[in-house]
């Protein structure tokens, strides 16, 4: 039987591709050919290069055929969320106030990853500025449905089999919620754990880079390649990188994880809270201990999220005004007008109102009532993390209240948008790893489970999540989207 490279995973892929059963071209080739049959109906593309692709697989062939030294993602394709700076790319941030902006040089997260041996695609589409809003980007396993934000359009090149991997960022769930919605494995690393320079600052103490892909394995493989310590990131880790890939197939027998009783309340759709139960289920048959946990200020976690990241956001786009950064207007009649025309045109409604909120908690007389206040909340929040941490090894918990929505179904509720993120902004508050896996499916949409570690504990995470992955087979389930040629490829 013949099988289409680009329905690989990427831990498949790299391993095909380094026995010389497969080449990159093929592999790049593969993937624009399903890039042409589906992204029409998906738009998971912001930039796509397909010469610079093929450029770079041949060359990535013409060094292994040479026996020249390889990198652990060596001719792997991948995408790169459209807020992560290419030196032959431009990087737009899915907004108008950096439309045609093309950066001379690479974000260190795209350094490690070409210095790895990955082939880069091109850009995802996100949201604007990476704020969660509806966007052009559509679900594969339902078009009418939301792909989740902000990174969108990775989680649903990753679902379609457009690409084997691709980068994301998440400050409030912006990797897990798409990879919830998109039915594929997303990782938030502890923050700092990838650099960020050379990403677009939304949230500055909340933002963390991370990878999307179909499996943990791949998760695991991502990861060591984008991690490591930068000194142009002053919030970097300075510590070695591990083999994040060396101990998942270890067994999970006697790890402990909890159950946290305040993520199962009502708003919490039955589908998911069954999926959540099933999946206790298989962790105990693999031997892990199951107890109930509380976080008690997880109730406080949205509220507090929503004054801290637009208050950031409102001081790190406050140099966006036309003068030296971002879009300009035509013939300002004065600098004020100049000002305050051009970001008026240049950013959007969603970003304009966080913004203002922001700029709101952060103004005399109102700093100490809420941005304080939001920090101390915070606070507590991550003392009741380490508190938890010291009983159990992981806490497990659904990744969002519901299955992807509409598109345009909650653009005129915002609280009840900004409640999807309720099981994700904690994590961010409090600086920790977490990842999304595919749990189940509702209504023909896939249903995420999240796994929540302590600090650095990716690889204990990337092992329980492989673990439950070889017990289950949500993470296989492919949508129609990508189902255009499966008989057609290179045999491997």
């Amino acid at each position: 039987m013949k099988i289409a490279p680009y329905t690989l995973t990427a831990t498949e892929a790299v391993q095909a591709i380094a026995s010389g059963r497969l080449s990159s071209v093929d592999l790049v080739k593969s993937c624009l050919a399903q890039i042409a049959d589906t992204d029409a109906s998906i738009n998971a593309w912001a930039y796509l290069d397909p010469e610079s692709a093929l450029a770079q697989a041949a060359e990535c062939d013409r060094i292994r055929k040479a026996g020249l030294g390889t990198g652990p993602l060596h001719g792997l394709p991948v995408g790169l969320k459209d807020v992560i700076d290419t030196r032959d790319m431009p990087t737009q941030r899915g907004t108008d106030i950096f439309k045609d902006r093309q950066p001379n040089k690479d974000a260190r997260l795209v350094e490690r990853l070409r210095e790895s041996g990955a082939v880069i695609m091109g850009k995802t589409v996100t949201t604007e500025l990476a704020f969660v809003h509806a966007n052009d980007t559509r679900n594969p396993h339902n078009p009418e449905h939301s792909p989740g934000g902000s990174s969108s359009g990775s989680a649903a090149a990753v679902a379609a089999c457009l690409a084997p991997a691709a980068s994301g960022t998440d400050t409030g769930g912006s990797i897990r919620q798409p990879a919830a919605f998109c039915g594929v494995t997303g990782l938030k690393p502890t923050y700092g754990r990838i650099s960020r320079y050379g990403i677009i600052a939304f949230a500055s103490s909340l933002d963390q880079a991370g990878p999307i892909t179909r499996t943990a394995e791949d998760a695991a493989i991502m990861l060591e390649a984008m991690a490591g310590y930068d000194p142009k990131d002053s919030t970097s880790i300075n510590q070695p990188v591990p083999s994040y890939s060396a101990k998942i197939n270890d067994s999970i027998e006697g790890l402990k994880v909890g159950i946290c009783k305040e993520y199962f309340t009502d708003g919490l759709d039955r589908n998911i809270e069954a999926a959540i139960q099933d999946a206790v289920k298989e962790l105990e048959k693999l031997g892990a201990e199951i107890s109930e946990v509380s976080l008690p200020n997880t109730k406080h976690a949205v509220p507090a999220y929503y004054v801290i990241a637009p208050a950031e956001c409102s001081a790190n786009l406050s140099r966006y005004d036309g003068v030296r950064f971002g879009h300009r207007c035509e013939d300002p009649v004065d600098i004020s007008d100049l000002i305050k025309r051009s970001r008026s045109e240049g950013f959007g409604e969603e970003v304009k109102s966080r913004i203002m909120v922001g700029t709101f908690a952060l103004s005399a007389g109102y700093y100490d009532a809420y941005y304080r206040k939001a920090q101390q909340i915070r606070r507590l929040i991550k003392n009741d993390f380490l508190k938890v941490f010291n009983e159990v090894d992981l806490i497990l918990g659904p990744t969002t209240p519901s299955p992807a929505f509409k598109i345009g179904e909650k653009s005129n509720d915002p609280v009840s948008m900004y409640l999807e993120d309720i099981y994700t902004i904690s994590v961010n508050l409090a600086g920790l790893p977490a990842i999304s896996l595919p749990a189940g499916m509702a209504q023909e949409l896939p249903i995420g489970m999240q796994l929540i570690g302590s600090y650095h504990s990716e690889a204990r995470l990337l092992n329980a999540a492989h673990q439950y992955q070889q017990q289950t087979d949500w993470h296989l389930k492919s949508p129609e989207l990508a189902n255009a040629s499966t008989t057609e490829g290179k045999p491997l």
